[in-house]
């Protein structure tokens, strides 16, 4: 038993901690999310991990995002995890990928090769896309739902799609799924209504008085909850395999 895993063995066993060892997770997108998400699935041993955004760090970032400081603004998000990633556990197996998840770019990944993946990104086409491949390749997937403008970390849950509500990005993704025939989906998502935000008073890019999309309000403590909630999902679906 590795003493870095000693006290994981103790919940999850030696089998538990062999399949986890074993498993190769893909987490598309690694922002507020799926930075948490990735950082519980090392800690917890998992063997292979497949890392995909095509974004930065940069300064709004770290007011949530666990692998964003100042030392790493403007570094590729993905290298940054990398890094945290084999500093946590140099044997895991770190593949990383500067790439915008949409139905263009869909083709560079093998969802046959995958245990499990994990859906953090902000995009609905994107996120259908990611869940349709992966369900045609058996693949079990997990997706989170909107996780913006909220302040309430235990109001967060795990359901399938159509035994949500409240949530407006559950609502479009419930009738997207449906339409693409897709017949149930894990997400992790909140019945908390989501704080208005005064548009008025944000600063645009270009030094403006109103910004130019509505961009929404974040907090240290509900994405990081949503990411621990989501990897604790796949950790335990994982080592109920036989």
């Amino acid at each position: 038993m590795q003493e870095q895993f000693s006290r994981t063995e103790l919940l999850l066993g030696r089998e538990g901690l062999e399949k986890l060892k074993k498993a190769h997770v893909a987490v598309f997108g690694i922002g507020g999310v799926g930075g948490y998400a990735v950082e519980a699935l090392a800690r917890s041993g998992v063997g292979s991990l497949d890392l995909i955004d095509d974004d930065k760090v940069c300064l709004s970032n770290i007011n949530r995002q666990i692998i964003a400081t100042h030392k790493s603004v403007g570094r590729y998000k993905v290298d940054v995890a990398k890094e945290r990633v084999l500093d946590i556990n140099p044997d895991c197996n770190v593949r990383t990928f500067k790439t915008f998840y949409m139905p263009d770019t869909a083709s560079q990944f093998n969802f046959y090769e995958y245990d499990y993946v994990i859906d953090a990104i902000d995009t609905v086409t994107g996120k259908l896309e990611l869940i349709v491949q992966a369900k045609e390749a058996g693949t079990p997937v997990i997706s989170s739902m909107g996780a913006g403008n909220k302040l309430d970390p235990a109001s967060f849950e795990v359901a399938d799609i159509y035994k949500t509500s409240v949530c407006p990005l559950a609502k479009v993704m419930r009738r997207e799924c449906k339409k693409r025939g897709i017949k149930s989906l894990k997400v992790v998502y909140s019945k908390e209504e989501p704080i208005s935000i005064d548009t008025d008073k944000m600063p645009s890019e270009d030094g403006g008085n109103h910004a130019k999309r509505v961009t929404p309000g974040s907090i240290a403590f509900v994405p990081s909850v949503v990411g621990l909630i989501i990897a604790g999902e796949v950790i335990k679906d994982i080592i109920k395999e036989q």
